[in-house]
């Protein structure tokens, strides 16, 4: 289980254009490392959409976003594509870092049981320690929840 103060677990994934994308690639400044279920679903498109809004904000605090699910790098070129996500998104297909972070979890929709990436936010700092865990947002109030912590 993980919890603030401890360093955030290493990844390395690829990007939506193919690219290694590391944690330690950021270190430096501030990350803001969201994992959500699926691309192209009603609460991921709002949280992303929330979060393309407001990336200005993020880029003036120095505040790197990263969206991890998943999805392929395809599905992930043609979701940034169609909502101009201009920030980062990798994918994950192994769960490497949606296990290491612990998101990978029992859900219960309609009555039914499975697993599935617990929609999670954390803020990690210039060090690379996690600053603050978000669990359960919501999909449209999230960027904005966070840029209000970052002050």
């Amino acid at each position: 289980m993980l919890d603030v103060g401890m360093k955030a677990p290493e990844f390395t994934l690829l990007d939506k254009d193919g690219n290694s994308v590391s944690l330690k690639d950021y270190l430096g400044q501030k990350v803001v490392l969201y994992f959500y279920p699926r691309d192209n679903t009603p609460g991921c498109t709002k949280q992303a959409c929330a979060f393309a809004a407001s990336y200005n904000a993020f880029k003036e605090k120095n505040v790197q976003v990263i969206g991890i699910s998943k999805d392929s790098v395809a599905s992930h070129i043609k979701f940034a594509d169609k909502y101009n996500l201009p920030f980062v998104l990798l994918s994950d297909p192994d769960r490497i870092a949606i296990e290491a972070y612990g998101v990978w979890q029992e859900k219960k929709m309609c009555g039914k049981v499975s697993m599935g990436v617990v929609r999670t936010t954390f803020i990690i700092d210039e060090e690379g320690n996690i600053e603050k865990i978000m669990p359960k947002v919501k999909p449209d109030t999230n960027a904005a929840e966070i840029l209000e912590y970052l002050g």
